[in-house]
């Protein structure tokens, strides 16, 4: 099955069963990636009265209890009530389903030694991305791609798939940076990071202000803020998916809350052009 579509006046399709995963498979109870050392997703079979729910235990079917903080434990999808007093939920502010995505490779570059802010103040550790990088690498993109963005980081390798990053220095986003993704017209970013924000800073979360168009430590959304924006965290995209155009349906579970646990798939694309296919 072919889904077409048109994007600024160009059609193109995809093959509905061709897409890439870029999701780390939530292993419960084993190996996964996790931030601030909050305790591991689990699952245990439940028990009452008699009953268990694990054919290997005598059971008659597998009946689990999980537990899980969506935010550390894996790939996830959030939105502005990540931030506000007011309970906003993924489920209702996510109204995209397919989206025109561009997915861009970087390597954070030390902070101290750029221009570029962060709010609380740099230090010798951080690293981060930058405005000037993120120009670089959009600036043959292709017009109309950008309503979602996929950030690869480099060195790229799969123990992003298990990394405890509260024992490391992990990457985020310049105050440019996360400036030029709101100019651009980002409506939906996603990333290999734990987080866009750096990790211990001071709870308040500036990019994320930024990106959803909120003033600085508040709690409140405003008039102008950006309540259809979304940021997954915590995705992992291989070295053969190449950087380029793809079609992304971002999957989320239907939680009432402010984050998901997400399944983002991308789709390679393939041009129309005068009717025969390129």
């Amino acid at each position: 099955m072919k889904l077409h579509f048109t994007v600024r006046g160009h059609e193109y399709h995809v093959q509905v069963n061709n897409y890439h995963d870029i999701s780390i498979p939530l292993r419960f109870n084993g190996e996964q990636p996790n931030m601030y050392d909050v305790e591991h997703a689990a699952s245990q079979a439940y028990q009452k009265d008699g009953f268990v729910g694990d054919t290997r235990r005598g059971g008659g079917c597998n009946f689990e209890r999980i537990s899980m903080i969506p935010h550390c434990n894996g790939t996830h999808t959030e939105c502005i009530g990540h931030l506000t007093h007011k309970r906003y939920s993924i489920q209702e502010q996510l109204v995209d389903s397919f989206i025109p995505a561009t997915l861009i490779s970087v390597a954070p570059v030390k902070a101290v030694d750029h221009a570029e802010s962060y709010i609380p103040e740099k230090n010798s550790k951080d690293v981060y991305i930058t405005r000037q990088q993120l120009e670089k690498a959009l600036e043959s993109g292709e017009e109309g791609f950008q309503k979602a963005l996929l950030i690869r980081t480099l060195p790229n390798d799969q123990s992003k798939k298990k990394r405890r990053y509260s024992s490391e220095n992990a990457a985020f986003f310049s105050m440019e940076a996360m400036s030029y993704l709101s100019e651009i017209g980002v409506d939906h970013l996603l990333v290999d990071l734990p987080s866009v924000d750096r990790s211990s800073d001071e709870g308040k979360l500036s990019a994320h202000h930024i990106f959803w168009n909120m003033e600085f430590e508040s709690h409140e959304k405003g008039a102008d803020a950006k309540v259809h924006k979304t940021i997954t965290e915590l995705i992992y995209v291989p070295d053969e998916i190449k950087d380029g155009n793809y079609l992304l349906n971002l999957q989320i579970a239907p939680f009432v809350s402010d984050a998901s646990p997400s399944r983002p798939l991308i789709y390679p694309l393939q041009k129309i052009l005068n009717s025969l296919e390129i």
